[in-house]
């Protein structure tokens, strides 16, 4: 099969558009044709090896498992001895390691059947971005109905699902976003769109905000808050060493000595929030943002474009 195979660490040069076997498929797990897979900042940090404490599970020198791509969606192809929930022909998204081939393993419970009115693509942009919006603001923001809730970062793929899920929970919803984004979180269903370029977003007061981009210290970013408002630290490039932790490691030490609530978040995503994301899409109430694709043997200038985060929503590899 054709794949994007890595054998070491670095940049985009070190991806290859080649040959890889097919995997054997354990007794839980599923093999999927694939037909779509996103790209998301996640495929950056494996393919560069930073921050370096990643290495400390994906492999020190080297990634143990050579093929990228995390998000997919296609046809199951075969199942394991112990899978009954699907079988060969169903529809399907979700996650596993090595989405960036025309075929790839994973456990069984972290696929569903894709919803009818969603294209491949649409569907493979949805997993690991919607998993992390959905955490910061149900578990880590607590979000309530009516509240007041910032998105800083709205414009890429995580953000683009915060505002939308955000509404869903019925919260009045301000999007922060670079000046060529500003009427596509507007077309997201935002209340309230700024411009980070010339737009001060502590002017106001917000209930809860979502640090998506994490390029601002978290003591600027409480100004905006209310007084007892809370803040979830999405995201952040802080560093080659441990990386956007940084950010989580200043929220929890600072969090008992300030009146707002401060937290940060790791997402690992489960099939129960997989099962609530396809709902929403499926009943049409969140919409996958898909700014372009690109074809299987260009997934480097893929990588490089929502790297330099001119992606409005999400960027997806056709397979």
């Amino acid at each position: 099969m054709k794949a994007i195979v890595q054998h070491t660490y670095g940049g985009t040069d070190v991806l290859e558009f080649t040959e890889a076997p097919v995997a054997r498929i354990k007794p839980d797990e599923v093999l999927v044709q694939v037909r779509a897979a996103a790209v998301d900042a996640g495929v950056w940090h494996l393919m560069t090896g930073t921050p370096y404490l990643l290495r400390l599970g994906f492999g020190l020198t080297r990634p143990r498992k050579p093929i990228r791509g995390m998000d997919a969606a296609g046809t199951v192809a075969a199942v394991g001895a112990n899978v009954t929930t699907f079988e060969p022909g169903d529809d399907v998204f979700g996650t596993c390691d090595g989405a960036f081939a025309e075929y790839a393993p994973t456990h069984h419970t972290k696929l569903i059947r894709k919803p009818q009115n969603l294209t491949f693509e649409q569907a493979a942009a949805i997993p690991i971005s919607a998993f992390t919006a959905l955490a910061a603001l149900r578990d880590k923001g607590e979000i309530k109905a009516r509240q007041r809730v910032l998105v800083i970062g709205a414009g890429g793929g995580v953000g683009s699902y915060a505002v939308q899920l955000a509404k869903v929970f019925g919260a009045d919803v301000t999007g922060l976003c670079s000046t060529s984004k500003v009427e596509f979180v507007r077309g997201l269903g935002a209340d309230e769109v700024l411009d980070y370029t010339k737009d001060d977003f502590t002017r106001d007061e917000f209930d809860l905000i979502l640090d998506i981009a994490g390029n601002r210290p978290i003591n600027h970013v409480r100004t905006a808050l209310s007084a007892r408002g809370t803040l979830v630290i999405v995201g952040g490039e802080r560093g080659k060493v441990i990386g956007g932790t940084s950010g989580l490691l200043k929220a929890t030490l600072l969090n008992p000595f300030v009146k707002h609530t401060l937290r940060g978040l790791i997402s690992l995503g489960n099939k129960e929030d997989l099962a609530v994301l396809g709902e929403l899409a499926g009943a049409g109430k969140i919409t996958p943002a898909v700014d372009r694709t690109y074809p299987l043997s260009e997934v480097p200038e893929a990588i490089t474009y929502v790297q330099a985060g001119r992606a409005r929503g999400k960027v997806v590899i056709t397979v």
